[in-house]
């Protein structure tokens, strides 16, 4: 049994490291505090409602590691309930490796980021793959996307934690700029057309 919901990640090992670096003491202060949630909060929910990606880490039964992006419209890593995020998986390369890692090693990591805030979330916990299960396939499902749902998978919460936003460069995604880009060629056009103008004129008065 873990004695705080951190020592999901601060294992002995990390606490070791934790103290000899001198972090010890003030992480020991969060674990003792409000500490990492279990559960998802509103903050949580409201963070995953405007995200378009994640990745998503899990291991092997060897425990070798690998991490996939997961790219969708805002909000399509959704909340099941208070300890559980379910996202809708499609057709792609057909590796497999998350499949055939979940089907031997559960234990699974999602690292949430938002490059415009520059804020991430970091979530410990397991997945599982859930191939017939037509009304949970139909809650995921995009209806502006119009790739076949082939499965979900369902992430159950050990614990999450918001990170320290340093470090994080901004990034925008597309939806985001491509109105500033066209509202600027719009403008670009209308100037252009005006100097067009402009010169026909000074032509024709000379």
């Amino acid at each position: 049994m873990r004695q705080f919901p951190s020592d999901v990640a601060f294992t002995p090992a990390v606490k070791s490291v934790q103290k000899a670096k001198g972090s010890r003491a003030s992480y020991a202060k969060v674990e003792q505090g409000r500490g990492w949630q279990t559960q998802v909060t509103q903050d949580l929910a409201g963070f995953l409602s405007g995200l378009d990606m994640f990745y998503l880490g899990t291991a092997n039964g060897e425990g070798q590691p690998y991490i996939q992006y997961r790219g969708g419209s805002p909000g399509f890593l959704k909340v099941l309930d208070t300890k559980r995020l379910a996202f809708a998986d499609f057709g792609g390369n057909r590796q497999y490796i998350t499949l055939g890692n979940l089907s031997e090693n559960p234990q699974a990591f999602i690292f949430l980021m938002d490059y415009t805030n520059s804020q991430r979330v970091k979530v410990w916990g397991t997945a599982e793959v859930i191939e017939n299960d037509a009304e949970l396939l139909d809650q995921l499902r995009d209806p502006e996307y119009p790739g076949k749902v082939e499965r979900a998978i369902v992430f159950t919460i050990e614990a999450w934690d918001m990170n320290c936003p340093q470090h994080i460069h901004k990034r925008f995604p597309q939806r985001v700029i491509a109105p500033v880009i066209e509202k600027l060629q719009d403008r670009i056009a209308e100037l252009e057309a005006q100097l067009a103008d402009s010169l026909s004129g000074s032509d024709s008065g000379s």
